[in-house]
């Protein structure tokens, strides 16, 4: 159980455009001529390695070159013949990151698509069960992490016993490791932007989704005994991931088979973040999130143009989102001290970013494979009334939706007591139960507040 009370401070809320754009481009990053031949001679080394343990330091060295310096434009992270989800190297992990039930835990280095069609560079874990797979193969599960942070350190497998994320990701593998134990393979995308260059994919659900997909790719070149058959998972930033994922999972990789997915406290009305932030008046925690989106969109969207947004003064502190992650940005320095109103220039060319951030509300998606929906009560993260109305929107375009909430639970305290229900619901999937749906009459969690 996470006890992090910065946590309970974000905030997302109601956008009412709600119109769709799923052209996603990324800008040009700028590019670095330093390292670029030793990068190419561990690309070389790590396209041959594969699972030979003896090279694996040296398969992951460029990825840590990358985490040192995120900027860096690692020739890597555009192969254009590179195949989505393969696999570049594949290294044991024993750190934080590992789940604790699984028989092996893998670091991964694999290919993946930007919102743009470039190819990405992409790092995350695979965690396989003892024992021998059924047949078919194991039942795999993909996870979509929730907000961490922007910053290298701030990826899930990187995690250690001190991390600076340490708390919230150690209640997300309690979770995780419990499916681990019970015969799962899990898989988890750090996202693009951590484990390779270029910016996280923050709150644009296809560069998440594609992320979260190849991954399962990568893990079946790891151990073809990984089976096809596959239910999404995520929490906050990664609830509306994993909706996104569970929407384009049957086209982007038709070799598997969808069989549904676990949204819990999923980030929504993303718009109206933007709208509040401009009119605050006091300092908000809503400000670090916000620079990471922003970031993220002006990275994702050209025509987003921060200087048309932000005063020059706030443009200055963006790199402030690298020193640390989203606990540090929370805590104390400039975004969690400034008003945010003062960090706007006069009328703000805000319509690019509302239009981006419509195309990534996950209430409009139609997804083929059932939906369950977890939303806690006393959620000071993601406030009910929005996941109240993911579940309408979801219903409306008619997807099957079981919505359940969860009385006094916290936007992390849902993980716990939320947990039984989510495993029956996905043992249930697999075993080819048909689902059940509560569109007629789903419940709220803000009126039951």
């Amino acid at each position: 159980m996470s006890s992090r009370p910065s946590r309970g401070k974000e905030h997302w809320n109601d956008d009412p455009e709600k119109e769709h754009n799923m052209n996603f481009i990324m800008s040009d990053k700028p590019k670095r001529a330093r390292m670029k031949v030793l990068l190419a001679l561990l690309r070389a080394a790590a396209l041959s390695c594969g699972l030979i343990i003896g090279l694996a330091p040296l398969c992951l060295a460029e990825a840590e070159l990358n985490r040192q310096d995120p900027s860096l434009d690692a020739p890597s992270s555009r192969r254009p013949g590179a195949a989505r989800g393969a696999l570049i190297s594949a290294q044991p992990l024993n750190t934080a990151a590992a789940l604790p039930s699984a028989a092996r835990n893998f670091l991964v280095l694999y290919n993946s698509r930007s919102p743009d069609d470039s190819d990405v560079v992409v790092s995350g874990t695979v965690s396989i069960p003892a024992g021998n797979p059924p047949a078919g193969g194991w039942p795999l599960i993909t996870w979509t992490h929730g907000t961490t942070g922007l910053a290298p350190q701030c990826a899930p497998s990187s995690d250690t016993v001190d991390g600076p994320e340490h708390t919230y990701l150690s209640a997300t593998q309690a979770m995780l490791d419990a499916f681990v134990r019970h015969g799962y393979v899990v898989v988890a995308t750090d996202y693009q932007g951590f484990g390779g260059a270029g910016v996280q994919a923050y709150l644009v659900g296809m560069g998440e989704a594609r992320s979260a997909i190849d991954i399962m790719r990568a893990a079946r070149k790891v151990d073809l005994a990984v089976g096809t058959r596959y239910v999404v998972m995520g929490h906050s930033q990664g609830g509306q991931a994993d909706l996104f994922t569970a929407a384009i999972g049957p086209d982007y990789a038709p070799e598997f088979t969808l069989l549904g997915n676990v949204a819990m406290a999923p980030a929504s009305h993303i718009g109206e973040l933007v709208q509040e932030a401009v009119i605050g008046s006091h300092p908000s925690p809503i400000l670090p999130f916000l620079t990471y989106m922003l970031q993220s969109y002006a990275a994702y969207y050209p025509e987003i143009a921060l200087e048309r947004i932000l005063k020059p003064r706030a443009l200055e502190h963006l790199s402030d989102t690298l020193d640390g992650c989203i606990d540090d940005a929370l805590a104390a320095g400039y975004w969690a001290e400034s008003i945010p109103s003062h960090q706007f220039v006069t009328q703000p060319d805000l319509s690019p970013l509302l239009k981006a951030a419509a195309a990534n509300e996950p209430g409009q998606l139609r997804i083929v494979a059932p939906t369950l929906l977890i939303q806690g009560t006393s959620d000071r993260t993601i406030p009910p009334k929005n996941t109240d109305a993911v579940a309408r929107d979801l219903c409306r375009v008619g997807n099957s939706v079981s919505y359940r909430t969860y009385p006094d639970a916290s936007h992390e305290g849902v993980l716990d007591v939320a947990r039984s229900d989510i495993e029956a619901w996905v043992n249930a999937r697999f075993a080819g139960l048909e689902a059940t749906s509560n569109c007629d009459e789903p419940p709220s969690a803000a009126a039951s507040r």
